[in-house]
């Protein structure tokens, strides 16, 4: 679960039922009408009974959540109320409705719009009944295009069945969100998860999708980009649902790890100051690209859609072809007017904000990595804000740095996103094995251990990249670069006490085959 905040703890307090002591707790959201039933529960009294609750001096006490708690020596005491008294402010209650609804009836001329709605909604039930036939023969259309498909499908060749790669036919298949807003609870965040949002030290393993959902919200409230692009609130939670849904369930690339690069992103936008240097139409650049640079991946790498031939890969000509797909996916959900957060952008506006998130989302293609690296090398020690090659560039580097920043974390918080990234890379280098593929070493599950993993990797590429972008923002030292060297450190320490075991049990073994030679 998510916020420790203390909105969420139990509230209690204390009855005076027949003499004894009665302790009630109950949710901070609890109705005023379940607090009132679960104190007649408590009192003994049948759960619809009408009741007033007074402390020991007599007062009146509210019964909501927010009344004020009491004490063991500081008793409530619950007070069915009377017959009479009931009586009497029904009978009030009744004439000021009466007279209230006479005086509407007067004012609006309620009996007209009756008629009125009566007889729009009898030509709309007529309408929905012509369009549900329309449906039914759209639906039988489809089907029939299906059937179609499928027997294309089955008469292709070789790895066309693959079921890892994207399929034309499934097009469009979860785009819109299976579910409606308001569907996720509105979740209020404690001042102690806002603070944590902006830190990398935040611990993404202890939230749920809806809770991660209203961080993502919130994170687009705060930064001004609702404002700015005079975002509609709902559309923005149907976006943020169809991107959920658009995440497949792999063991990595999935949606907590889009929602990990988008809060690191976040923090980066906070630690380094980067509202006083970059517009706000760039942070919502980031911040988009962030949220939508992995949609749809199929746990399969750029190497295999290339070497398997797949889909993807002949659609995007082997070049970048996840990447390119990512950022169709995202495009195509921007495309359904209830998901399109842009929607109120002028669109020559609209134009360069989707070309800065396509090119954000392609130079998260590893095989890129090195010369985006050595073009920002170049830059850094000359950089101008003031020039958009280099603002261009900036944030090809930052999106970079947030996608493979999980070292960048708390040990217990990066830590199982290694044994997840294995976990993928083994489900691919099985698959390869088993269709005659070629096997990166790194992937497979016979030769790669986490240290193997991690060690060349945080040195190579994490350490270079954080180190070059620290001489921009020399702050991130302490928080993001000190962190990956003792990550790298660890497991260097993790590597030599692997070898050690490696190297005594090649002892044993050979001592042992020694002893069996004599023996003979």
């Amino acid at each position: 679960m998510g916020s420790s905040s203390s909105s969420y703890a139990p509230k209690s307090i204390y009855l005076d039922v027949d003499g004894k002591v009665q302790k009630v707790v109950f949710s901070r959201h609890c109705s005023p009408c379940d607090i009132k039933e679960l104190l007649c529960s408590s009192s003994n009294l049948p759960r619809n009974t009408a009741i007033m609750m007074v402390d020991p001096e007599g007062a009146l006490v509210s019964i909501d959540p927010t009344m004020p708690t009491n004490s063991p020596n500081s008793l409530y005491k619950v007070i069915p109320l009377s017959t009479g008294q009931l009586g009497e402010k029904e009978d009030m209650f009744q004439n000021v409705l009466s007279q209230v609804a006479e005086q509407f009836s007067r004012a609006f001329r309620i009996n007209e719009l009756k008629t009125e709605v009566t007889n729009r909604l009898a030509m709309l039930e007529k309408r929905v009944e012509l369009e549900g036939l329309k449906v039914v023969e759209i639906e039988k259309c489809k089907n029939d295009l299906k059937k179609l498909r499928d027997e294309m499908t089955s008469r292709g060749a070789g790895r066309v069945n693959c079921p890892c790669k994207y399929n034309f036919s499934d097009d469009g298949k979860k785009l819109t969100p299976r579910r409606d807003v308001p569907s996720y609870p509105k979740y209020t965040l404690s001042q102690e998860t806002i603070e944590a949002l902006k830190k990398p030290t935040f611990d993404v393993w202890h939230w749920e999708h809806n809770e991660m959902l209203s961080c993502l919200e919130y994170m687009y409230h705060d930064l001004g980009l609702v404002k700015e692009f005079n975002m509609n609130s709902i559309t923005l939670k149907r976006w943020l649902l169809a991107i959920q849904e658009n995440y497949r369930g792999n063991p990595f690339h999935n949606f907590r790890h889009c929602f990990c690069v988008s809060q690191m992103m976040y923090g980066m936008i906070h630690l380094c100051d980067l509202q006083e240097k970059l517009t706000l139409t760039d942070m919502g650049i980031l911040m988009t690209a962030a949220v939508c640079h992995d949609l749809d991946h199929p746990g399969y790498n750029n190497t295999y859609q290339i070497n398997a031939r797949t889909e993807l890969a002949v659609r995007y000509n082997d070049i970048s072809p996840l990447e390119n797909h990512h950022c169709a996916v995202a495009f195509q959900i921007f495309s359904l007017p209830e998901c399109n957060i842009f929607a109120n952008v002028d669109p020559e506006a609209f134009k360069q904000i989707r070309q800065a998130i396509i090119t954000l989302i392609l130079a998260t293609d590893m095989a890129r990595h090195g010369e985006i690296l050595d073009s920002f090398k170049q830059k850094v020690d000359n950089f101008e804000f003031a020039n958009e090659e280099h603002v261009t560039c900036l944030k090809m580097v930052l999106i970079k740095c947030c996608d493979i920043s999980n070292e960048v974390r708390p040990t217990e918080v990066a830590e199982p996103w290694v044994d997840c990234l294995l976990e993928e890379y083994f489900m691919q280098s099985d698959r390869e094995k088993s269709e005659g593929l070629p096997v990166a070493p790194f992937m497979d599950r016979d030769k790669v251990t986490k240290p193997t993993a991690q060690i060349g990797f945080i040195k190579f590429v994490l350490i270079p990249m954080f180190e070059t972008v620290m001489k921009l923002f020399p702050q991130i030292e302490e928080i993001m670069v000190q962190p990956l060297r003792d990550s790298r450190d660890h497991y260097e320490e993790l590597k030599q006490i692997d070898d050690a075991m490696t190297e005594e049990a090649q002892k044993k073994k050979t001592e042992n085959m020694s002893l069996g030679g004599k023996k003979k």
